[in-house]
């Protein structure tokens, strides 16, 4: 019986040292998490900070500036379009916008000038105000325009209470 005894100490033993073990190793990952949840989101902000919010009347101006001021110069935007998101915010409403594209300077362009989504054009014109922030995909920590994309609607919950007819491409 006292070989039994100290088998099932031993066996004991080892299960109380095994779950300790796997213990740890849980409170580490979710420590591991929680860093990395923290660093996205330092990122996020960064980003958000980063990014001027500007009015339509602006962006228009910044859109149809020419290179060298003169007639037949092109447009600023057009040779500094980027790949990224753009958030229009209605702040009379407090509601969101959220969409991408690989030009984005040309795509909010299309949004104040009837050519996008149509109830952001409808309040635009009716005199509501907005702001424009427009964030590049480059640097910004996502590897695509459709996960940027879907975390900013997610993050302004512009699908629920915005403009947005779904959560972004998948």
């Amino acid at each position: 019986m006292s070989a039994m005894s100290s088998e099932y100490d031993f066996m004991n033993g080892f299960l109380v040292v095994v779950f300790l073990i796997t213990i740890v190793i849980i409170i580490a990952s979710i420590a591991v998490s929680g860093k990395r949840r923290k660093e996205f989101e330092e990122a996020i902000d960064r980003l958000l900070n980063e990014s001027e919010e500007i009015t339509p009347e602006e962006f228009m101006r910044i859109r149809t500036a020419k290179v060298h001021g003169g007639k037949y110069e092109p447009y600023i935007s057009s040779s500094r379009n980027f790949a990224g998101v753009y958030i229009l915010h209605n702040q009379d409403r407090d509601k969101y916008y959220v969409g991408q594209s690989k030009t984005v300077f040309n795509r909010v362009n299309n949004h104040f000038t009837g050519k996008g989504n149509g109830d952001v054009y409808v309040d635009y014109r009716n005199g509501e105000h907005f702001t424009i922030k427009l964030i590049p995909l480059m640097n910004s920590g996502f590897d695509s325009l459709d996960s940027l994309e879907r975390y900013f609607i997610s993050y302004y919950h512009a699908f629920e209470n915005g403009y947005n007819k779904t959560r972004g491409n998948r």
